[in-house]
């Protein structure tokens, strides 16, 4: 009898054994999957490029005023004066404020506003804004 238990234990196990090496999986991916993969990248750099070109950093507020022309008279003084900085006139009701520079560090800002200060003399201030890394001179 316990030699028939034995011989039927054998059985059983030599056949769980050769049961897991025909059980072995085959995956027939299509082609085309990789394609909608290398799509669906391009498709996330082109939608988070402009996520990545603004950065928090520091802009020199150089005039706030509520008089739409001597916020205009300031933006051309500034680009005159130095027309590789760039330089942003945004509307805050009922202020104009003009922005200039885009630095990433406030020690880089605190020495540029000593050579804003020759041109506006009083008013300029460091402020924390959100900063252009590429900057597109064309927008401007």
């Amino acid at each position: 009898m316990k030699q028939l238990f034995i011989i039927i234990g054998l059985f059983i196990s030599a056949n769980a054994l050769a049961q897991t090496d025909t059980n072995s999986i085959v995956v027939h991916k299509d082609p085309r999957i990789d394609l909608l993969v290398k799509k669906q990248i391009e498709i996330n750099e082109i939608t988070t490029r402009n996520a990545r070109r603004f950065v928090p950093g520091f802009r020199i507020l150089v005039v706030s005023t509520n008089d739409r022309n001597k916020a205009m008279n300031a933006k051309s003084k500034l680009y005159q004066e130095m027309p590789e900085v760039p330089v942003y006139l945004m509307y805050q009701a009922p202020f104009y404020k003009l922005k200039a520079g885009n630095f990433r560090e406030r020690k880089d800002a605190d020495d540029f506003i000593v050579t804003l200060q020759r041109y506006f003399p009083s008013g300029v201030y460091v402020v924390r804004d959100t900063i252009e890394v590429n900057p597109d001179p064309a927008a401007n």
